[in-house]
């Protein structure tokens, strides 16, 4: 049986097939192109049949983020599938889940490469979207190397002697200043390669959200979690379809005059450390 009949559908290009990402996706793709992208062919294998079995028509691409090439050959086969209207990209690893030089090979460069791709391919009216966290919000940055960072290419990140002195030092370390940079990178594309193209591109800092993969974070930092859950307003975790929600505004037709911009989804966390209210650090 023929599900869909319609040709040059817009694409959806999601680079991380896990559950906040295929929220996302499943938000926005019905009667659209999906190409999933994930390091794992097991992983992709799943969520693609799942789509599939739910009416969508997606397919899938093993990609190396941590890989310029692999990237570069996501966006361009996103491409070839037709116009690339959509780019979600949720690829990272998380402190308890590896070293600082991974999680600064695969947050921030490995982001920059996904930013630096797509802007290269994405149509006119496009949108997109890179998952950060609400750890960006933890660890200040000074503005001048906030300046020299974002002014930076990609290739050449892990250069800079705050990189090398101050992020390696430790994977929460190295995570939070991944994540700052992710709304730096965001910046960089909606004002230079994004722009040209006339497509969008924002960030989403997500608090404390439920997905199989946080359930490791909770096992090694549970104390933590729940002290910022209690200080939070919402006094809750989050969930993978709230995001979605707010990911689909960001990439929607409503949101046309929003770029590069970080939309904080964190119940309350950062406003109890800002005002004082909770010590991340006692």
């Amino acid at each position: 049986m023929i599900f869909d009949r319609n040709e040059q559908k817009a694409v959806v290009a999601l680079l991380g097939a896990g559950s906040m990402g295929t929220a996302i996706v499943r938000r926005i793709g019905a009667g659209k192109k999906i190409l999933l992208g994930d390091i794992s062919e097991k992983a992709l294998t799943r969520v693609c049949d799942d789509f599939r079995h739910c009416g969508y028509d997606a397919e899938t691409m093993q990609v190396n983020a941590l890989e310029k090439e692999s990237v570069e050959a996501f966006a361009q086969k996103a491409a070839q599938l037709g116009p690339v209207m959509y780019f979600i990209d949720t690829a990272g690893a998380s402190p308890n889940q590896a070293s600082p030089e991974h999680i600064i090979d695969l947050d921030m460069v490995g982001t920059g490469y996904a930013v630096d791709a797509f802007g290269e391919v994405m149509e006119e009216g496009g949108a997109g979207l890179i998952i950060s966290s609400q750890a960006a919000y933890m660890y200040p940055i000074p503005n001048d190397i906030e300046l020299q960072l974002v002014n930076t290419p990609t290739e050449k990140l892990k250069d800079v002697p705050f990189i090398q002195e101050v992020a390696m030092q430790d994977s929460g370390r190295a995570y939070m200043i991944a994540k700052r940079l992710n709304h730096l990178q965001a910046q960089r594309g909606a004002a230079t390669s994004w722009c040209k193209r006339r497509a969008r591109i924002n960030t989403i800092s997500p608090g404390v959200i439920v997905t199989p993969l946080a359930y490791d974070e909770f096992r090694a930092g549970g104390d933590g979690y729940q002290a910022m859950i209690d200080a939070s307003s919402a006094r809750r975790t989050g969930t993978s379809d709230e995001i979605a929600e707010a990911a689909a505004f960001l990439l929607g037709e409503h949101a046309r005059f929003i770029t590069g911009t970080d939309l904080l989804i964190d119940g309350g966390v950062i406003a109890s450390i800002r005002t004082g209210e909770f010590r991340l650090w006692e």
